[in-house]
């Protein structure tokens, strides 16, 4: 077993190796609010083989095709912000009315079928409503304090509170995927529904790389510079 891997945290495995997230997700390990953790960390708390979870992560090493990810740890702090309010929360904001839309007609058309997920619309509508919030306050209160040169640490109250939000976003994607079969079609699902589904993959994906260049990076305390 690769101990460089199975010694690093897994918000820096994320960071590092394109394509960890999806393995990470597929093993239900939280690289967002729990990114500080050691791989061996982890893995021993879900009473997962990590040897396995090791040989799927040096799998996605070994294939790598030179399209790795950005590595944001050396970025600035002022960098790293225009590129989560760019690419994260613009995103969301395109992404979530759609997808209410889409659950919607699913819901409306097809919500005698047991495989409906029936409610998904007002969860998407509530999410909606508290990501808008939380990145509002990201926006207006804490991204300007870091672009001045302030500390993450010295920002502890704010920080709390968001890291707090980012908890129950993590819930509710949780039951998101309570409600969708974790976001898997029926084989007879129309095309509506699929897409529906196609779009809360994506959604689901971003939202946790956000929390993850947030929480492991952004927030990460004295080493960031504006």
């Amino acid at each position: 077993m690769s101990t460089a891997l199975i010694d690093q945290t897994l918000g820096s495995i994320v960071s590092s190796l394109a394509g960890a997230t999806r393995v990470l997700r597929h093993y239900q390990l939280d690289f967002c609010c729990a990114g500080n953790q050691s791989l061996a960390q982890a893995t021993a708390q879900r009473e997962l083989d990590a040897e396995q979870v090791v040989l799927a992560l040096e799998a996605l090493d070994a294939n790598a095709d030179g399209n790795a990810e950005t590595d944001w740890r050396g970025a600035s702090s002022n960098t790293l912000i225009e590129h989560i309010c760019r690419r994260f929360h613009d995103r969301h904001r395109q992404q979530l009315p759609e997808l209410i839309r889409l659950a919607t007609r699913v819901e409306q058309v097809h919500g005698s079928r047991s495989e409906c997920p029936n409610g998904l619309a007002e969860h998407l509508w509530n999410m909606q409503q508290e990501l808008e919030s939380h990145m509002l306050k990201e926006e207006q209160i804490l991204f300007p304090m870091l672009q001045r040169g302030i500390p993450a640490e010295q920002v502890h109250g704010p920080l709390s509170v968001l890291r707090y939000e980012h908890e129950q976003h993590l819930a509710a994607l949780q039951a998101l995927a309570t409600l969708t079969q974790d976001i898997t079609a029926p084989a007879q699902a129309c095309n509506t529904w699929r897409a529906l589904y196609r779009g809360l993959e994506e959604l689901r994906d971003d939202l946790m790389q956000h929390i993850h260049l947030e929480n492991n990076i952004l927030f990460a305390g004295d080493t960031r510079h504006p």
